[in-house]
């Protein structure tokens, strides 16, 4: 029964940032790439790579241009590529506001 749960833990943003940290070492080591090579390829310091591989931080720049070094540029560009919704009325949501380039805050029928 764990197992069938275990897809579905609540994710948080320090979890999420370790996770991606350790699936970006997986493929660099993968590549047979160290720290200081894709330092060179991403202009990103081998301080900041080991930071982002031990503890997850990094900033969203150094994210992409590691990204990009490893050839994941079509997977970073496409994170909110498609919109996402949970029930009918987000889904209707989404379609009502869709092609507009600005939102609107609504309470009890007026606009702010």
């Amino acid at each position: 029964m764990l197992s069938v749960l275990e897809g579905y833990t609540l994710d948080n943003p320090d979890e999420i940032a370790k996770d991606l940290a350790a699936d970006f070492r997986k493929r660099r080591v993968e590549k047979n790439l160290t720290r200081e090579q894709v330092a060179d390829m991403a202009d990103v310091a081998p301080s900041n790579i080991a930071r982002f591989e031990q503890k997850g931080l990094i900033s969203l720049g150094n994210v992409i241009r590691l990204a990009m070094a490893l050839g994941y540029v079509h997977e970073v560009k496409s994170i909110f590529a498609q919109p996402k919704f949970q029930t009918m009325d987000e889904l209707d949501e989404i379609k009502r506001n869709a092609g507009r380039s600005k939102a609107y805050r609504w309470h009890d029928g007026a606009k702010d």
